[in-house]
């Protein structure tokens, strides 16, 4: 199948193309090689069916009232629509909450794409069935084709010590066991879907002939102890700043072309003098419950950390819509419409949004005194 991007291509040199597909779902073409990225598709219910347990009134996600069932129709219908049929040569997830490895199994056993995730991730992924999944606990350098290199980041979780079961390192101890009647799984963050053991961010270089462009993703982060080393089970994996300090030195990079990262402003204050990027692409940002097929619940906004990307000028590239795609080249960002893709599955171009919706955004850009826009 001819990738529908084609047509808005004015060249035909190569690139890198990033299209967001809600929450901290991507799908990368990276040269040829096409990775997606968490794919959670699915929606589980929110509150009440998330419950916190007694002693711990923030941890809002942590037990469910029933196990949930993963929605393969929607996911099968994502899949089909990409480009090539959907076919895939990786999957990669950024930690194991439901919001993100929830479905990436059945990404798995759809395409046949290989799984890379940490430890609960893959556990996750044997309880399905899923087998081929790589566990990667930071450091790793991943030659994922010629010329197209991940480096894994050892990362932390948003939070902080007021909401410890969603926030501190854990992992599974084992593969979760499917609800014996219904074959669903707990999707809460203290039972079948821990962070496992915080989080895993992705430092991609892809080599366009002479030249090399670059992008750093992260899934999650907070501010709270990211200079902290992150222990699970007795072992240290660094602290993920150092960690992605030592990413970015063993790729030879200074600063990256674009950082599609989440955290809000206290992050980005930590992580902006490590990657120095030249644009910034936000992530995880529109929710966690709203339905997949309307499409954007509402416009992006942070009016902190808009004024101090631009106090550094760094431009900030907020969505418009679900599968929106960025192309990055040696010639920097530029966003493509995507018009095709979109079509297929029933998305406008760009949402539309009811005026006093628009003012509501509008307002909150003009008058918010920050938010750290947790990703949860």
């Amino acid at each position: 199948a001819e990738d529908d991007r084609d047509q808005d291509r004015d060249d035909g040199s190569p690139s890198a193309e990033m299209t967001w597909m809600s929450i901290a779902n991507w799908y990368f073409k990276v040269g040829d090689t096409r990775v997606v990225m968490d794919g959670y598709i699915t929606r589980v219910p929110g509150p009440p069916f998330f419950f916190a347990p007694a002693g711990f009134p923030n941890d809002a996600f942590a037990f469910t009232q029933f196990p949930w069932l993963i929605d393969v129709s929607s996911v099968s219908r994502v899949q089909s629509a990409l480009p090539e049929g959907g076919r895939l040569d990786y999957l990669i997830a950024g930690h194991s909450h439901f919001d993100h490895s929830w479905d990436t199994p059945t990404w798995a056993k759809l395409t046949g794409a290989p799984m890379i995730g940490g430890f609960s991730t893959c556990a996750q992924a044997q309880a399905q069935g899923v087998t081929d999944c790589t566990v990667v606990n930071g450091g790793e350098r991943l030659a994922l084709a010629p010329g197209v290199t991940m480096r894994v980041v050892r990362f932390n979780h948003s939070g902080n010590a007021s909401n410890p079961i969603q926030h501190f390192a854990r992992e599974l101890k084992g593969p979760p066991k499917p609800d014996p009647v219904t074959g669903g799984f707990r999707g809460g963050v203290g039972e079948d879907y821990p962070n496992g053991g915080g989080g895993r961010a992705f430092l991609f270089t892809i080599d366009l002939g002479r030249r090399r462009v670059s992008f750093f993703v992260n899934n999650s982060a907070s501010a709270f102890d990211l200079d902290k080393a992150i222990v699970v089970d007795g072992v240290n994996y660094g602290a993920p700043l150092d960690n992605l300090a030592a990413a970015m030195k063993d790729a030879g990079l200074e600063s990256v072309d674009a950082w599609i990262g989440t955290g809000g402003t206290a992050v980005a204050k930590l992580i902006v003098p490590v990657i120095h990027p030249k644009v910034y692409i936000p992530n995880h940002w529109d929710g966690l419950f709203n339905p997949f097929w309307p499409g954007l619940p509402f416009p992006y906004k942070d009016a902190a950390l808009s004024a101090y990307l631009a106090t550094l000028r760094i431009p900030l590239l907020p969505q418009t819509q679900y599968f929106d795609t960025y192309r990055l080249t040696t010639d920097g960002v530029t966003r493509l419409p995507d018009h095709a893709l979109k079509h297929r599955l029933g998305f406008a171009d760009v949402q539309p949004f009811a005026p006093a919706t628009l003012m509501a955004a509008s307002q909150a850009l003009t008058t918010a005194s920050g938010d750290d826009c947790d990703d949860r």
